[in-house]
């Protein structure tokens, strides 16, 4: 196991350990294949509130077929906490409580020649996710295909979280009184994540879920001097992105084909939290991680369970008053 706070220079390895820091932020990053990594960073990933009105849709797809079947999937869902601001926007550094997220989802199979069952649910809900096991895009998917000669089973699919926030008061966005204090900040970041896999197989079972959570409850608005409101989220939950699939034979016969997943993160922070022309806010923390994950020829078992997780713990940096 490999752990380590990079905004506050802790790291931890079976043979490595520099403590005495105070932890402020949380996040995990679980790879279970070959590797298992454990990512727990100083990075302060707000989500941002639902809008007024909310919207949610689910879709159910069963399909049993010899020859040919296709399947495409696109979400893709951008939301930001300032209406007068609108879609797209840069956030500048030096305003406050301002957070934007983009997030997506796809997926493109397509089966040919062989005998394919397909089995696959789809939620999307744009409501604010006050608890840990609630999410705003859930997927789960079962695919079992025997090709014949000349028979063939592709499929893509990815999900993809983008977050950027600038400054926001711990008190005015959690519930939680240990994870908030008075004049404490959460600094300004910029996390994108990408998991997913890609398979190619003439005949095996697959099995692929996902789940995402960026979206959080109304916590009320403030306001500036010229009556323009921004939308506060409640924080308490944290921003959740996950990907698991696994790939098998059916009995003693092991899939044939080739598979691979993958993780792409890139995480940056600031390490103040107050703007000023004699001390601007500057990048404090850039870290880059990428995984992938292949397997062919007769494969017996290819799995992968992948898990990124930004949380507020507790409180972060004081004001000055």
């Amino acid at each position: 196991m490999i752990k380590f706070h990079a905004g506050n220079l802790c790291w931890t390895s079976s043979t490595l350990h520099k403590g005495g820091f105070i932890i402020k932020k949380r996040i995990a990053i679980l790879s279970l294949s070959i590797l298992i990594l454990c990512t727990c960073l100083a990075l302060a990933d707000t989500g941002v509130p639902q809008v007024p009105e909310t919207q949610g849709f689910k879709t159910m797809t069963a399909i049993s077929a010899f020859g040919t079947a296709t399947e495409t999937d696109s979400i893709v869902s951008q939301i930001i906490n300032c209406g007068q601001c609108g879609l797209p926007v840069p956030l500048p550094l030096w305003y406050d409580s301002h957070s934007v997220y983009s997030s997506s989802y796809m997926e493109n199979t397509l089966a040919d020649h062989g005998l394919i069952t397909y089995t696959k649910g789809i939620t999307a809900d744009t409501s604010g996710m006050a608890a840990e096991n609630q999410y705003n895009v859930v997927t789960d998917k079962i695919v079992e295909f025997v090709g014949s000669e000349t028979g063939r089973m592709v499929s893509d699919e990815s999900t993809l979280l983008d977050g950027v926030g600038t400054t926001y008061y711990d008190d005015e966005i959690m519930l939680c009184p240990f994870a908030s204090g008075l004049h404490t900040l959460n600094p300004p970041f910029c996390n994108i994540v990408e998991e997913g896999s890609s398979i190619d197989l003439t005949i095996g079972s697959l099995t692929t879920g996902t789940s995402e959570r960026h979206i959080m409850p109304y916590a009320g608005s403030i306001y500036d001097e010229g009556d323009i409101g921004w939308d506060l989220p409640v924080s308490d939950s944290g921003v959740e992105l996950n990907y698991n699939i696994k790939l098998t034979g059916f009995g003693d016969i092991p899939a044939m084909g080739s598979a691979e997943a993958y993780m792409n993160v890139h995480l940056q922070e600031a390490r103040t939290a107050i703007y000023s022309e004699s001390a601007p806010i500057m990048k404090a923390e850039d870290l880059v991680y990428s995984e992938s994950t292949t397997a062919a020829g007769e494969i017996t078992l290819f799995q992968k369970v992948m898990n990124y997780k930004s949380q507020i713990t507790a409180p972060g940096f004081v004001e000055a008053l």
